[in-house]
């Protein structure tokens, strides 16, 4: 026990000590509480029950605010008394960890040329469990002492996480219960059982999850391991940091996804450290902007959020340590949020372009550019961190189809046609006379108010593209008398996307 103390850098003495604790003494067979440094009882016959750590002098005050905050504190994540991590442990965590997680590659984008500028894309989505939030979990299980490890963790998640603990504590032998929100993705919540740990749905949001599993980490004993927020977590994720500049030396801007913060602190501060000109960049979406709105108000504040695409940056209360680091000042030089639309013609494009599939939260780089949010970067080298790849194959398909439509490429419309033989097939052959793919096509008689000779046809097909759509769209003008298209195509089918390439097409000689 004293041994423990002593590496926490507390003044201690065989008679007294400054911190108060319920404790277990391996060398004796009785306790004794004290209060700064005054032994006010003795205890011959006692049960372990809890311990608690601090790094400066006020331990009277945390006892008693553990006592009183009950389930919902975490020594670690202590509003009074937060914690901002240095690179030397970010460095330590990266020999700490060294072949328990996968480096990642950071190769060049085929969408560089496109989006002009040298875009590369750190591929946290191939460690195991398919996200960086191995990194942190990794690192933290290190740092846990025999006992912890024998009494177990908790976490709450809304899925990567969730994986990371349910896997690699799996692989050190330490019990793992894991606590995710009812609206968790399928694909998430059956990996996690897979993978070993004991698996609970709790709540419509991660802050309903989160409370239940502190409950239950105060109830059994269990160490609560905050995904976003724990310190030695933001260490194990600034290991990708490191990998970056080793990769990208000459990075001039790091473009990283925000949720709860453990991420763009870790990353931020292992990157300013080694290529201080470097810029960072925060993400978020039109719905996930918890960092954002703490920034701007200056405080932690509890943000709603609906479903998102971007559903690993949903969380509802920023971090203690990561608010704090952030607001210090240094390690992000700009926040931007990035509408879900966007983040769903990103993912197409990652698809298309790389040949991978990453979730929503991963896309929100590549989204803020094409979005023209950060016209700042282009010619520069930049990299994005693609930060996982766990998507519901259904998300997946509406991503995509939603990406599809925004650009033009999906088209629906209703139009009226002759009922008589050969009218719809006349409609089917003009649209292939110009190349469009017809995806479905539905025919309504009843509650046409056209004459009775008339049907009206739902149709959704494919195009190439805006130029594509206009030639669609001038074509059924042409042709027929009523017609009706959906909205996003009435506004923008005489428009023209911004070009985005080094070197256009239109204007070479």
């Amino acid at each position: 026990m004293l041994d423990s103390v002593k590496k926490r850098g507390m003044k201690v003495n065989v008679r007294k000590t400054k911190l108060m604790v319920f404790a277990r003494s391996e060398s004796t067979t009785e306790c004794g509480i004290l209060i700064e440094g005054q032994k006010v009882e003795k205890v011959k016959d006692f049960v372990y029950q809890d311990s608690l750590f601090t790094n400066d002098g006020k331990h009277d005050r945390d006892i008693e605010r553990r006592h009183k905050g009950g389930a919902e504190y975490d020594p670690y994540c202590d509003p009074d008394n937060p914690i901002k991590v240095e690179y030397e442990e970010v460095l330590a965590a990266s020999r700490r960890m060294a072949g328990a997680v996968v480096r990642t590659p950071c190769p060049l984008s085929h969408l560089s040329e496109k989006l002009n500028m040298d875009l590369y894309m750190k591929q946290e989505f191939l460690q195991y469990t398919g996200s960086f939030k191995e990194r942190g979990v990794r690192n933290t299980m290190l740092l846990l002492d025999d006992l912890q490890r024998r009494k177990g963790v908790v976490a709450a998640s809304t899925g990567n996480h969730a994986q990371a603990m349910s896997y690699h504590t799996t692989d050190m032998g330490i019990p793992c219960a894991v606590v995710m929100p009812e609206t968790s993705p399928i694909t998430k919540i059956s990996k996690c059982e897979r993978y070993g740990a004991k698996t609970i749905l709790h709540g419509q949001t991660l802050a309903e999850a989160k409370r239940f599993a502190m409950s239950l980490a105060n109830e059994k004993g269990m160490i609560y391991v905050n995904g976003y927020d724990h310190p030695h977590v933001v260490a194990g994720q600034g290991t990708a940091g490191i990998e970056i500049v080793q990769d990208v030396p000459d990075v001039d801007a790091v473009l990283i996804p925000i949720g709860g913060g453990s991420l763009v602190c870790g990353v931020a501060i292992a990157v300013k450290h080694l290529k201080p000109d470097a810029e960072i960049y925060g993400l978020g979406t039109e719905k996930c902007h918890s960092m954002m709105d703490a920034v701007k108000q200056k405080e932690r504040i509890f943000l709603t959020i609906d479903c998102s695409l971007a559903d690993g940056l949903a969380v509802n209360k920023v971090g203690v340590n990561t608010f704090f680091s952030i607001m210090c000042g240094g390690l992000v030089d700009k926040m931007v949020q990035v509408k879900e639309e966007w983040v769903a013609r990103a993912i197409m494009h990652i698809v298309e372009s790389e040949r991978i599939v990453v979730e929503g939260s991963a896309a929100v780089g590549v989204a803020a550019i094409m979005a023209g949010l950060l016209p700042n970067l282009k010619g520069k080298k930049v990299v994005t961190i693609l930060t996982g790849g766990n998507i519901d194959t259904t998300i997946l398909s509406r991503a995509l189809e939603r990406g599809m439509a925004a650009e033009g490429r999906l088209v629906k419309f209703k139009v009226t046609v002759t009922d008589r033989p050969g009218g719809m097939a006349e409609l089917c052959s003009r649209l292939a006379d110009i190349g469009v793919c017809i995806k479905d096509c539905i025919p309504e008689r009843a509650w046409v108010k056209a004459d009775v000779f008339s049907v009206q046809m739902k149709v959704l097909c494919e195009t190439k593209g805006w130029d594509h759509t206009n030639k669609l769209v001038d074509t059924i003008k042409r042709h027929y008398k009523e017609y009706t298209f959906t909205e996003n195509i009435q506004d923008k089918s005489s428009k023209r996307g911004p070009c985005l390439a080094r070197n256009p097409v239109c204007m070479r000689k």
